[in-house]
């Protein structure tokens, strides 16, 4: 497979996966993603802002959010995200050191 083709597939992908999070499933909370899986839609809004930084594409977090969520991330979350238990905080809270703040 050339180079270019792989590309557009990794891009078809990531859309078919924004696709699946941002409309077939937004009753999965972003703190049950990242608890279970080690990321959220909020790490893929980052990557995609650290993507465009790293190509001189000057974006801020809630740029990329607003671009990854289609909306304003305030209206994600009042729209979709719903109180989280003492229970899943903690176990945010250690899912996001172990993926997010110890990996840069």
């Amino acid at each position: 497979m050339d180079k270019q083709t792989e590309i557009e597939l990794q891009a078809a992908a990531f859309r078919r996966l924004q696709q699946h999070l941002m409309q077939d499933r937004t009753d999965v909370q972003n703190i049950d993603l990242m608890n279970l899986a080690g990321f959220c839609r909020n790490c893929l809004s980052r990557w995609y802002q650290e993507a465009a930084n790293e190509r001189g594409i000057e974006m801020t977090k809630d740029e990329g959010r607003e671009i990854y969520y289609g909306m304003p991330y305030d209206q994600w979350k009042a729209q979709h995200q719903t109180e989280a238990s003492p229970e899943k905080q903690a176990a945010f809270e250690v899912a996001f050191k172990e993926n997010v703040t110890d990996r840069g």
